[in-house]
């Protein structure tokens, strides 16, 4: 990034260097080199997105336009919304099978060994919580680093439970379940959604349950229960 900057011309600005953010007291904090803004929390669940929200917010600065001040951007903080990002779903069909167990169901398209650290941290909060155990249904498409994405989860055992999803060379549910097991995960391979979430459901303790792996399933999820999508 430095030399393709350099070769452009332009500014490089860097975060732990020229700015930086971070959760103080469920507040989000940026430290520029000659501001400090005291902003609220992120909406988007996840201690990971105080740094994203900071990056965001340097990104503002830069652009430097005077209707972007700080309420403004207070506002667009704590008012994100967005599908699939460590979303809880309280509502639909898998929702409701799973608060009937006393579950609560979370979706996240994430498919890339950083997305598996950022979501094995967020998923590993809830857990240290009241020490429920956690359970993934994960698909991935064909060339990703499916075991790269599992093993940040490693460390929860979390049990893993595969499914395939329509088109966009998915992997098998088989395939998928092969790649969480290098990584050290126990896996088994359902032969849909509604299955994956029922044997997960099964578990005792009632596990928090993660639905994870791509935008694809995601936005299958998220077909099967259009109450979720914000209005």
């Amino acid at each position: 990034i430095d030399t393709a900057a350099a070769l452009a011309g332009v500014d490089l600005t860097l975060m732990g260097r020229d700015f930086d953010a971070w959760n103080e007291r469920g507040r989000l904090l940026v430290q520029t080199q000659d501001r400090l803004l005291d902003l609220p929390a992120p909406s988007l669940p996840g201690d990971h997105q105080f740094a994203n929200a900071g990056l965001a917010v340097a990104a503002l600065l830069a652009l430097a336009d005077p209707r972007i001040d700080e309420a403004a951007m207070s506002a667009g903080i704590a008012g994100t919304v967005w599908p699939a990002r460590f979303q809880r779903l309280t509502a639909g069909p898998l929702a409701g099978k799973a608060s009937a167990a006393g579950a609560d169901l979370w979706l996240d398209g994430g498919h890339n060994p950083h997305a598996g650290q950022a979501v094995a941290r967020a998923l590993g909060d809830l857990a240290a919580r009241d020490g429920r155990p956690v359970a993934l249904i994960s698909g991935l498409l064909a060339n990703k680093d499916a075991t790269g994405f599992f093993s940040p989860f490693a460390s929860l055992k979390a049990q893993v439970f595969t499914v395939t999803f329509e088109g966009h060379a998915a992997a098998s549910a088989a395939q998928t379940a092969a790649a969480a097991e290098l990584a050290g995960l126990r896996a088994h391979a359902c032969d849909s959604v509604e299955d994956a979430l029922a044997k997960a459901l099964a578990l005792t303790p009632t596990p928090h349950v993660l639905i994870c792996g791509s935008l694809y399933l995601a936005g299958e999820v998220l077909a099967m229960s259009p109450e979720t999508w914000p209005t």
